[in-house]
């Protein structure tokens, strides 16, 4: 099979609706709702070279002709060109006793461990599965729709998308800007691999046939890079698109060892293809692309200030340890709400357009109800574990936003904290004028319990949508790729 000279995909975004802190247990389960925000990789192939002194045979072959590790002339430039020097070149080794494929940064900068860790699981993938070892020289574009992070002063201004529609500039190194946690490192890794591998060993048609073993070495890379075995809710979203999940067994991916330890490339492939494993994979996507009502709508307000996630989770999980009676029976509250919630919002897209009517004629009451219900039992996660899912100064919003004419509700999404608030209100521009007249003169009036502090509310162009990895069209990357 000839490969491309240049292919591109995108991953979408995501909220998890329901299922914060659950979703980590497999007792239970996320409602996860995936956005039209997407993070774009562009593999372009820039040139072929041959290592000297080593066949393009079998994998065996090359570990055979390498002493300790083997480093081709190949090549891999990854550039986020909307951020001030994001730029990361790599040289590719080959490591012996089945190792596998590590990538080694070669410019000075800060390390990304997300693409570092993505390129190395996927090129060894690539490689064990693949009839030739030689890679070529690659660049890599990642590009992110604009909602994935707080505004800054140059994306606000009239120069930010002078080289393209669709994204701006945000005249920041990656470092400095503030994430809106849409989990853009979930989609990032998700868009990076598969891009990768349809890329070397795929037709961009057969996508959907390859959709699971994309989604298996997107998780095997994103549990990596974060250096823990998450629930791995976003990526799964980011592969399959909206829908209600169950979290993989941890022992799937926790005897998989570190990229370049003896045997890995075989290891790696047998969680890939789901083969020859003690543990084999047990996720559980339901009804993925799951649509909202008609009618209705799921917006986010970005409140600039961010969470860190990694500790929140580890402070909630040390609290219902050494608290488990209780923390068990707020757990299967919220489930049993979370489900309630589920099942409305499936009824109402699939029933009849007079059930519809009558659900919008009462307010979306039902829903209504439900999210008011996971509020009060995340306030009390809250007040017990001392970990701020939703602070007051999220509750003064949240309560000040549910209370205008057309919204029927909103959470805190997925860990909670201090991230992007999510709304499902009536899909009527008129809600949306209401909704940017509250936030345009937002000022907090609260103490907040955890010292946290809301910047400055601005509603997200970001909606729903319900795709996960697909292939994209080249013409909206006019100007950025080099």
């Amino acid at each position: 099979m000839s490969t491309p000279t240049i292919t591109a995909l995108s991953a979408p975004g995501k909220v998890l609706l329901t299922g914060g802190y659950l979703v980590l247990d497999r007792n239970y389960t996320g409602t996860v709702i995936a956005l039209d925000a997407r993070i774009h990789v562009v593999v372009q192939q820039l040139k072929k070279t041959h290592r000297r002194g080593v066949s393009s045979g079998s994998i065996d072959n090359a570990n055979a002709a390498a002493e300790d590790t083997e480093e081709s002339d190949d090549t891999i430039v990854v550039r986020s060109p909307q951020f001030v020097g994001a730029v990361w070149k790599y040289r590719i080794q080959r490591c012996t006793a089945g190792g596998g494929v590590k990538v080694v940064q070669k410019n000075e900068g800060p390390q990304n461990s997300f693409v570092e860790t993505s390129l190395s699981y996927a090129l060894t993938y690539i490689s064990y599965v693949a009839d030739s070892k030689d890679f070529g020289s690659l660049s890599l574009t990642i590009l992110a729709d604009n909602d994935y992070y707080s505004e800054t002063a140059a994306s606000r201004g009239p120069g930010a998308q002078a080289r393209g529609g669709r994204f701006v500039n945000f005249g920041v190194p990656l470092f400095e800007a503030h994430k809106t946690g849409l989990g853009s490192s979930a989609a990032l890794v998700t868009a990076l691999v598969s891009a990768l591998v349809i890329h070397r060993t795929m037709q961009p048609e057969d996508l959907g046939l390859g959709r699971d073993k994309l989604h298996n070495l997107a998780q095997a890379a994103h549990c990596a890079a974060q250096g823990k075995v998450g629930s791995g809710f976003d990526v799964a979203t980011a592969v399959y698109g909206s829908c209600l999940y169950r979290r993989f067994s941890p022992a799937i991916l926790e005897s998989l060892g570190d990229a370049g330890s003896p045997g890995f490339e075989e290891r790696l492939f047998s969680v890939v293809e789901n083969i020859k494993s003690e543990h084999p994979w047990d996720a559980e996507c339901v009804d993925f692309g799951m649509q909202l009502p008609r009618g209705m709508q799921l917006v986010l307000a970005d409140v600039d200030c961010g969470s860190q996630t990694p500790s929140m989770v580890r402070k909630v999980l040390e609290w219902r340890k050494n608290n488990q009676k209780e923390a068990d029976l707020l757990w299967t509250n919220l489930q049993n709400n979370n489900e309630k919630l589920r099942q409305e919002l499936k009824q109402l897209a699939h029933g009849s357009q007079e059930e519809l009517t009558a659900a919008a004629t009462r307010d979306f009451d039902t829903v209504r109800t439900c999210l008011e219900r996971a509020r009060e039992y995340i306030r009390t996660m809250t007040a017990q574990s001392g970990v701020p899912i939703e602070p007051r100064v999220q509750t003064e919003l949240l309560d000040a936003a549910s209370a205008i004419e057309g919204v029927i509700g909103g959470v805190v999404p997925g860990a909670g904290g201090y991230d992007a608030i999510a709304l499902l209100i009536r899909d009527d521009p008129a809600v949306i004028a209401r909704l940017n007249s509250l936030f345009e003169t937002w000022t907090s009036g609260v103490e907040d319990d955890f010292g946290g502090k809301i910047g400055k509310v601005r509603l997200l162009g970001v909606r729903h949508g319900s795709e996960g990895v697909k292939n994209q069209d080249l013409e909206q990357y006019r100007g950025w790729l080099e």
